[in-house]
């Protein structure tokens, strides 16, 4: 299962979750492996960093199309020894078309989670980079053409909900044929129109329409309705495409941060894709449960750091009502790194492959890049502007952002919507030793640079602590100490107009690479208010007592 709900109901599909022949290039292990899943499941592999291939006979015909939802974090597609597709980053989907004869075909994927300069966004980080097929593999029968994707852009004119759509198909024939397309909403017919098709050519169709009648997508009402698009090919349909939206508006006012007219106070957390034993690829029941504990804690959002997520827990969002900030691959990166001749084409893929196939999530509310990167230098602002440019030109409708280190001499809030800042008062001590302190200082630098009158978003706040550590006298590391930071930086925080939300730093215990670990205790990043098991700390009910306070 990679949706909460079928994407198709004329193009056939499989999805491939079941054993695969699977080998490390160094000869460590040979045997098999369950896809999807996180190498790092097999006791022999559970430190591995290099190559391993996956290797499976089926049988196919005619045009089939590939669909990887995430190998890490380097994947070459072979398909009866022939090399098909080379794809780089572990978070966003790709595909591989291929005709093939009818009869068996060997299915080769070769999967590189190592480190190198040919990797710029995956590197020695305060996460672990997983590896392996760690989200479904899908197969799809292709016919004569393809709808590739749909975009959906509510907005409202007066009273009246519109919507500009979008429409992607591709021919996958040699000869120009004509097709009808039609567009439906809910089941109720809403267009249809003729196109006509050159061979193997690819076109883009977009209209606006009015939608009577609608109900608004809301955290209270988290309504969604069900968009379709179906090719007809001599009055039969050819293909077709199904995703669900929702009518809802983002939009920034002076210091507020709008969803459909009203300002929001977001309350949420950062989440990393890690569970205990079973790495970066988790199954639906389990991302449920963090959603559930999130809901629980009082929460209202949440933020993809560092990278874009799988799809699933991004349906589970939009079902629940969960606003949602995703973010593209890069964290820490100094100049250095960001001077890597691979860093801005690999981060603009990272960001066209996670628009384009996660543009209609009502639950997403903003786009963000490079956590805590050199916006302080010129060299780095030109990073930042290239990248902001990429989003802006494939989707307007949301405000753009960056979680920034910088705090007193980041120079690109002005490239940005909303100001968002990272802010570890009481517990780093090489930030502000007092909350307010520390927020003001940012405010002022804001106001300084022309950009005082945007919302402002503290980005990660809190501390850390092992769970179970209990002591008395509240030291470091001690779930005491984390719960009362936390109460400080949470009361400090909301109580400022001028913060218009903020995301613990974080949801949960998560695994990083073990050169950073001279301050992470057990090879993890310790600050969740649950563990990698998903068990409670002190912080928990804090957390939940503060945002229940201050929700409206």
């Amino acid at each position: 299962m990679y949706r909460l709900f079928k994407i198709h109901n004329i193009r056939k599909t499989y999805e491939v979750d079941c054993l695969w022949d699977f080998e490390t290039s160094d000869g460590l292990y040979k045997g098999k492996i369950t896809v999807p899943t996180a190498w790092e499941t097999i006791p022999e592999l559970v430190n591995y960093k290099g190559k391993a291939t996956y290797t499976k006979t089926m049988k196919l015909s005619g045009n089939i199309r590939l669909v990887f939802k995430g190998v890490s974090h380097t994947a070459d597609v072979f398909v009866d020894g022939v090399h098909v597709k080379h794809h780089y980053n572990a978070f966003t989907p790709f595909y591989a078309d291929v005709f093939l004869e009818k009869g068996e075909h060997e299915i080769k994927i070769e999967a590189d989670n190592a480190y190198g300069e040919n990797s710029a966004l995956h590197v020695e980080n305060d996460y672990y980079t997983f590896g392996g097929i760690i989200r479904p593999f899908i197969i799809e029968e292709l016919g004569c053409a393809v709808i590739n994707y749909i975009h959906f852009t509510p907005f409202k004119l007066g009273d009246t909900w519109r919507a500009r759509v979008e429409v992607c198909v591709e021919s996958k024939c040699e000869s120009s044929c004509e097709y009808s397309l039609g567009l439906e909403l809910d089941g109720e017919k809403f267009h249809l129109e003729k196109i006509t098709l050159s061979p193997f050519e690819k076109k883009i169709y977009t209209n606006e329409f009015s939608f009577e009648n609608v109900t608004e997508y809301s955290m209270e009402n988290p309504k969604l309705y069900t968009i379709a698009a179906t090719l007809y090919a001599n009055g039969e349909a050819a293909d077709d495409l199904i995703d669900k939206v929702g009518f809802r508006e983002i939009e920034i006012r002076g210091k507020e941060l709008l969803l459909n007219g009203k300002p929001i106070k977001i309350m949420g957390f950062n989440r990393h894709e890690c569970y205990n034993s079973l790495g970066s690829s988790i199954p639906l029941q389990a991302m449920m449960r963090d959603l559930a504990l999130i809901k629980e804690a009082g929460a209202n959002s949440i933020r993809t750091c560092h990278y874009p997520n799988d799809e699933m827990f991004l349906d589970l969002c939009d079902e629940m009502g969960i606003l949602v900030w995703e973010e593209s691959h890069a964290r820490g990166f100094d100049l250095k790194k960001m001077e890597n001749p691979n860093f801005i084409p690999q981060s603009l893929d990272c960001i066209e492959e996670m628009i384009e196939n996660h543009y209609n999530h009502p639950s997403i509310i903003m786009w963000g890049i490079l956590n805590e990167c050199a916006s302080d230098t010129p060299f780095g602002r030109e990073c930042y502007k290239t990248l902001y440019d990429k989003i802006d030109s494939m989707d307007s409708s949301r405000p753009k952002t960056s979680a920034s280190n910088k705090n007193t001499t980041d120079i690109c809030f002005d490239l940005e919507e909303i100001v968002s800042v990272n802010l570890y008062s009481l517990w780093y001590s090489f930030h502000p030793d007092n909350v307010s302190k520390g927020i003001n200082d940012i405010k002022d630098h804001m106001k300084e640079t022309g950009n005082g009158n945007k919302p402002f978003i503290i980005s990660e706040i809190g501390a850390g602590a092992i769970y179970g550590y209990r002591n008395e006298n509240s030291c470091k590391w001690s779930e005491e100490r984390q719960a009362e930071i936390l109460e400080k930086q949470l009361t400090a925080s909301l109580e400022d107009d001028d913060v218009c939300g903020l995301f613990i730093w974080q949801f949960c215990d998560a695994r990083v690479d073990e050169s950073w670990f001279y301050g992470r205790p057990g090879s993890n990043n310790n600050k969740g208010i649950v563990d990698e098991f998903r068990r409670k700390k002190l912080a928990f009910n804090v957390v939940k007592n503060i945002f229940g306070k201050y929700k409206k």
